[in-house]
C-alpha cells in the first residue's frame, strides 16, 4: 500500500460540483456552492442551510461565493455582503466564504491526498480512498506539505480496517492511464522565474519549487550617475497582487512587500527573499537596505 500526495489547482466551482459515480463517492452527500449577495439571496441561503442540516438531507453546503466587503454607513467601515453576514450569523465557517473581486476569478484552489495499492508502475495502483479539500492560495509550501501528511495519516487510519479485511480491494477504483500526465524530474535550470508570465503562474512555480531547487531571479539596482548593479535573488514566499498593477516596469514596495510587475497587468507580491550566501530576509528588510535606490526586474 502506498500513500500519494498531489497538488492540482482548479476552480472552486469545479471542486464543489464534483460528484462521484462509483465506489466511495456514491455514499457521500452532494456538495453545493451558493452564489449570491443581496438580502433576498440571504433568505434563500437560510432555507438551504437549514435543509442541509436535516438528517435525511442529500446535500451539504460546501462554500459560499459573494461580493467583497464594501464601505457602508457614515463611518465607511467595510461591511460584509448581506449573504456573507447571514452566513456568519448561522455559524457557517468564515474560511469557506469566498469574496472574489470578479466572479471569474480562480480564487479558491484544491488539493488532496489518496491511498493507492502499490503495483510495478509508479503511482499507478487502484485507488483505495481519496480526499479533496480547499487550501488558501497564500499558504506556504512547507505548511501545505504538513497539511497533506496530516490528512493522509487520518485517511490511512480511517481505511485500515477495510484494507485488512479485503473490502478495500473490492471497492478500489482503477486509475485511468489516459488521463495521467508526465511529471519529469526537476532540473536546477528550471528554477529561474520569468515575470513575462501571469503572476498566478509565477506564484504557483514558487510554491511548487519550494525547498529544492527553489526559485531565483535577477534584479537590477539603479544608482544615479553610476552603472547599474545586478543581483541574484532567491524568491522564498509570494502572493498574487489582488489589483490591476499600474507601476510600470519598476519593482515597487507597498504594504511591506515587493511588487513585481508580470504579464497582462498582473503583479506578484514577494514577501521574503534571500541573497546568495545569506539568510532569508523579509521584503521590508531588503527594501530598507536599498536606501532609496531603484529596483528593476530583468527579462
Amino acid at each position: 500500500m502506498h500513500m500519494m500526495q498531489f497538488y492540482s489547482p482548479s476552480s472552486l466551482l469545479r471542486f464543489c460540483c464534483y460528484c462521484g459515480s462509483a465506489g466511495l463517492e456514491t455514499a457521500r452527500k452532494k456538495q453545493l456552492v451558493f452564489l449570491g449577495s443581496p438580502p433576498v439571496a440571504a433568505s434563500v441561503l437560510d432555507k438551504l442551510f437549514h435543509a442541509s442540516r436535516a438528517p435525511d438531507s442529500t446535500f451539504e453546503l460546501a462554500a459560499i461565493v459573494t461580493q467583497p466587503p464594501s464601505a457602508r454607513h457614515r463611518g465607511k467601515k467595510l461591511m460584509p455582503s448581506p449573504v456573507a453576514q447571514h452566513a456568519l450569523d448561522l455559524g457557517f465557517p468564515n474560511n469557506l466564504i469566498f469574496t472574489p473581486e470578479r466572479a471569474g476569478e480562480d480564487d479558491a484552489k484544491e488539493t488532496g491526498v489518496s491511498l493507492v495499492y502499490t503495483v510495478r508502475a509508479l503511482d499507478a495502483g487502484p485507488i483505495i480512498a481519496f480526499e479533496k479539500f480547499q487550501v488558501d492560495d497564500c499558504i506556504k509550501a512547507p505548511e501545505l506539505l504538513s497539511i497533506l501528511f496530516d490528512r493522509g495519516g487520518k485517511l490511512l487510519i480511517q481505511e485500515l480496517t477495510s484494507i485488512f479485511d479485503g473490502f478495500a480491494r473490492l471497492t478500489a477504483l482503477e486509475q485511468d492511464d489516459s488521463r495521467a500526465t508526465l511529471a519529469p524530474k526537476l532540473r536546477v535550470e528550471e528554477s529561474w522565474l520569468s515575470f513575462d508570465e501571469d503572476a498566478l503562474v509565477v506564484h504557483n512555480k514558487v510554491r511548487a519549487f519550494a525547498g529544492w531547487p527553489g526559485t531565483r531571479t535577477k534584479v537590477q539596482i539603479v544608482h544615479d550617475n553610476e552603472p547599474p548593479q545586478i543581483l541574484e535573488l532567491k524568491i522564498i514566499t509570494t502572493k498574487v497582487y489582488n489589483n490591476q498593477f499600474q507601476g510600470g516596469g519598476n519593482v515597487t514596495f507597498e504594504g511591506g512587500v515587493l511588487i513585481f510587475p508580470c504579464a497582462h497587468g498582473s503583479a506578484l507580491e514577494v514577501l521574503e527573499v534571500q541573497l546568495p550566501g545569506k539568510k532569508a530576509v523579509s521584503a521590508r528588510a531588503f527594501w530598507n537596505g536599498l536606501r532609496g535606490q531603484r529596483l528593476q526586474k530583468l527579462s
